[in-house]
């Protein structure tokens, strides 16, 4: 039986149908779906991977995963063969072992893929970081951009539900409310908006990127992510900076990592509120130097 105990629908019949997806075998469950229902399925295209998931999330993969495609940076992006309502059907890809030639192309490609910058900081459609709703309403300055719709939105989630104090959300604000006395404007990059390492795959064909929160930003978002995680290692680093990383790195590492650990708060509960205050004292006392 194609389905076994998976509950699915006609809809998905009928989008493999549309896209002349011949079913050779019957869905396998994939880990790591999290967030997504994820599935694995040998089609007579090779093998796809499907997400059963909200519509408008699905929606925004699609129309992120497409943007970094068209971006070429030489990073593989899967291609996604469609999507309709709940399900999403897209290239699988097939896994390689780490490798200082993979760190080293995964730092080329992002630092390609950040080259592509435009005039406003955010996207035209709002979309998702895991769970979380991720407002996108553009504007023209990133300062702005990080204090409006990232860092007190989930300030604010944060402490309405009792995941931190007063004392601490004034922090975060004052924080927030401070980033033009030290944080320069910048044009806006093409970013991935939710790289951790998780969402980094080493394949035959080189470093693949997955699952993405496309907007646009700072650059240092996506490398703050890689760090928070895991480490991309020292020959990423030599390739993305290529000897110019800003003096200020540090700083904008800990800035950048405040808003993923809100949201691992948000999502999580209390474990990640050390994290949080540990992130806000690194920000303030680069500020008392």
């Amino acid at each position: 039986m194609l389905w076994q105990e998976v509950e699915v629908d006609d809809s998905l019949e009928a989008l493999l149908a549309s896209l002349s997806l011949t079913p050779r075998g019957a869905l396998q469950a994939l880990g790591g779906g999290d967030i997504a229902a994820v599935y694995r399925l040998e089609t007579n295209r090779g093998g796809v991977v499907i997400k059963h998931d909200a519509a408008a999330r699905l929606a925004g993969e699609a129309e992120g995963l497409a943007a970094l495609r068209d971006a070429g940076s030489g990073l593989v992006v899967p291609e996604v063969f469609g999507v309709a309502g709940d399900w999403l059907v897209m290239e699988a890809l097939e896994s390689a072992p780490r490798s200082v030639a993979g760190d080293t192309a995964l730092g080329e490609g992002l630092r390609e893929l950040h080259g592509h910058v435009g005039d406003a900081h955010g996207w035209p459609r709002d979309n998702a970081c895991r769970r979380t709703p991720q407002a996108n309403a553009t504007l023209p300055d990133g300062r702005a951009f990080q204090r409006e719709r990232r860092l007190l939105p989930l300030a604010v989630a944060c402490h309405e539900r009792g995941l931190m104090d007063a004392t601490l959300r004034e922090r975060i604000e004052r924080l927030a409310h401070a980033l033009e006395e030290w944080l320069p404007d910048t044009p806006a990059s093409l970013v991935h908006g939710d790289l951790w390492s998780g969402n980094v795959l080493f394949t035959p064909r080189g470093p693949a990127i997955i699952d993405p929160a496309v907007y646009r930003h700072y650059a240092e978002v996506d490398l703050a992510m890689l760090t928070l995680f895991g480490s991309p290692g020292e020959a990423f680093f030599d390739a993305y900076w290529k000897g110019d990383a800003p003096a200020d790195w540090p700083r904008r590492e800990a800035l950048f990592q405040l808003y993923p650990l809100l949201n691992h708060l948000l999502l999580f509960g209390g474990a990640y509120r050390g994290g949080v205050e540990r992130m806000v004292e690194r920000v303030e006392r680069y500020q008392d130097l």
